[in-house]
């Protein structure tokens, strides 16, 4: 019988820190998703929702932040320019990926196009989720293909009416809700959603004035990315 042969204490200490570090080394180091939202409410509320949905897994390799900042256009572009340097700074981690979300609403043509155009300038690598006119054209999208322009009022009229059609005969639309992802989950499409915005995205394909690009919204792809993430 071969003799077992007894390791010292301090022999088997050194190695089980050295296995330790070693095992740190190729666990992957978890990613930093920012999202900046122009509303306080509406759009956080649907991202946060979202990100609890995400495909198993994904919430143990990125980290997610999903702010509401009540700023608008250009100003929100600094404001999320702002947070990530900070944030940088004092915790020495890098956003890998930063996101904003806002809407044409009434601002002018100009102010919409330049926040767009403060996103795609290769500096300050931000991606950019615009709609025009507002955020629940991507609601809509869920049901059915808009391709006309559509005014505030006529998407709270359509979201509700698209809702009864599926069975919620008492539902009133919320601007603020935090069931709207769930519900649209349950009683519509995802995936619809995407494809409608994509097609939209394509009527508008090589023009620059994005304030006359109505309806149409980027929101399809920060969803869409972030439901491919592994």
């Amino acid at each position: 019988m071969a003799r077992k042969v007894k390791i010292p204490n301090h022999i088997k200490k050194r190695y089980e820190r050295v296995e330790s570090m070693r095992l740190e080394e190729v666990r992957p180091k978890r990613k930093f998703y920012l999202i900046v939202c122009e509303g306080e409410k509406t759009e956080p509320n649907y991202f946060k929702s979202m990100k609890d949905d995400l495909p198993k897994g994904v919430l143990d390799v990125y980290d997610f932040k999903i702010i509401g900042t009540g700023h608008s256009t250009v100003s929100l572009i600094n404001k999320a320019l702002t947070i990530r340097k900070k944030w940088q700074d004092e915790f020495n981690r890098t956003i890998d990926k930063l996101w904003v979300v806002f809407d044409r609403d009434s601002f002018p043509d100009e102010s919409f196009n330049a926040a767009i155009q403060t996103c795609m300038a290769k500096k300050n690598k931000v991606n950019c989720a615009w709609t025009n006119e507002a955020f629940e054209l991507w609601y809509l999208l869920h049901f059915h293909y808009y391709n006309t322009g559509i005014n505030r009022k006529q998407y709270q009229d359509l979201i509700e009416d698209n809702f009864k059609r599926k069975g919620l005969s008492d539902f009133v639309y919320e601007k603020n809700s935090t069931e709207m992802y769930s519900l649209l989950e349950t009683y519509a499409s995802r995936e619809f959603a995407i494809i409608n915005a994509t097609n939209l995205e394509a009527i508008y394909e090589g023009q620059h004035n994005y304030s006359s690009q109505n309806p149409c919204t980027m929101v399809h792809k920060l969803v869409a990315e972030l439901f491919s993430l592994k």
